[in-house]
């Protein structure tokens, strides 16, 4: 069997569908899969072409038996729509054009989504590659686009969702990110066929008992007895992290509880004017750090805040960060309802639920953990056990193995 993916984010960029496919790749190829990735120069968050891919049109490399084919991408810093259609619409260009560098023929090619633009290559390419359509949707481009206010031309917003229409109807199968966009594609379209390929963790990689303690703490100003809440991801409209600074400033005369906010993205500029006009000395603000360097940070802290904005678009979310907090038994306290407080805080008993965007709640769910040691032990281990049983990469990859056989 042979596989395309069709991706504008890939390692060594970091991020969530970065490693989320890569995990899959390495698996499927595992599996006697023949998998080919056809990307972008990596860029991604920075908005700055990495050292060694400047300046280039066309690569080719391969990353643990994976061939990976990279084609050239418009970026920018600035962050108008006109600027952002730029960055899409000059990947679909160049991968397209990359098509001559690909194999003949493929059986399938996955498309990652979103960007829902590049569905317009992988059109053009499955018909050239004689290849089956799979699209997979990590995120409802563009409804979500649509009410997070990023996009309001009436045009283009008509165009995509006749695009999204489109690639939904020509693929032999549709993947959902979570059970809420697989529902979502369903009620909208209900000839369309759909499988719920979840995010997971490698339990392998993530786990607390091969992972040695480090200075990270005392390198970034902790004490050993402090209890630390971390956030890593990207700082975007979409996460609201507003929250999370306005619940630390109920903290600000407690020396021992303090805030990390790990990561980049469009809201950081923002999100450092608050810390100072509200003053907030028991917050920082850092840059991400690698895949490699991650489960010794995580090592380290002691609860996870992951929230999202206060919309039904996120009632189906599943925040891809929750997987390794748990796998590293790190508890949650989780700002984001529907789909992701049903397993993660009622069937997994992974961590504490508080209402989004209400930083009052998240006040009252910072405070119950960090006095109660017991529970937020009890929590990380319930979380690592759950992903194991639900979550474990492996598994994830061996069903979808077995699903692409039927197709």
């Amino acid at each position: 069997m042979k596989l395309l993916i069709l991706t504008q984010y890939f390692p060594p960029e970091i991020g969530a569908p970065q490693n989320r496919l890569f995990e899959l790749a390495v698996r499927l190829r595992d599996l006697g899969v023949q998998v080919s990735v056809l990307t972008a120069m990596p860029n991604y968050p920075q908005m700055e072409i990495h050292e060694g891919y400047k300046g280039k049109n066309y690569i080719y490399e391969e990353m643990e038996g994976i061939k990976v084919h990279r084609s050239s991408i418009y970026v920018s810093k600035d962050k108008s729509i006109t600027s952002r259609l730029r960055n899409y619409f000059s990947f679909v260009i160049s991968s397209i054009k990359a098509g001559k560098h690909l194999d003949d023929n493929y059986d399938f090619l996955m498309c990652e989504s979103p960007p829902l633009f590049l569905g317009y290559s992988a059109l053009r390419l499955a018909k050239k590659k004689k290849s089956k359509l799979i699209f997979n949707v990590s995120d409802l481009w563009p409804e979500s686009a649509e009410k997070l206010g990023v996009v309001n031309n009436k045009f283009l917003l008509k165009m995509a969702y006749k695009l999204e229409e489109k690639l939904y109807k020509r693929s032999v199968l549709v993947t959902g990110q979570t059970q809420g966009i697989c529902n979502n594609i369903n009620m909208r379209f209900p000839d369309v066929k759909t499988y719920w390929l979840p995010n997971g963790v490698d339990l392998n990689y993530y786990d607390p008992k091969n992972i040695q303690a480090t200075t990270w703490r005392n390198k970034n100003g902790f004490s050993d007895f402090d209890f630390i809440f971390l956030y890593a991801g990207i700082l975007g409209i979409a996460q609201g992290l507003e929250v999370i600074l306005h619940a630390a400033a109920n903290f600000k005369h407690d020396n021992t509880i303090k805030f990390v906010l790990m990561g980049s993205g469009p809201e950081k500029e923002k999100l450092l004017k608050i810390k100072s006009e509200l003053a907030l000395s028991n917050v920082i603000i850092i840059e991400p750090v690698s895949k490699k360097e991650m489960p010794y940070v995580l090592k380290t802290v002691n609860a996870a805040i992951i929230p999202l904005r206060k919309l039904d678009i996120f009632l189906g979310a599943i925040p891809s960060k929750i997987f390794e907090n748990l796998a590293m038994e790190i508890p949650v306290l989780l700002g984001v309802d529907g789909e992701a407080r049903e397993l993660f805080i009622t069937k997994g008993n992974c961590g504490i639920y508080f209402n989004p965007e209400d930083f009052h709640d998240l006040t009252s769910a910072i405070t119950k953990i960090s006095i109660n040691k017991e529970l937020s032990f009890q929590l990380g281990k319930n979380g690592r056990q759950y992903v194991n049983e639900n979550f474990n990469r492996e598994t994830i990859a061996k069903d979808l193995f077995a699903k692409l056989k039927t197709l």
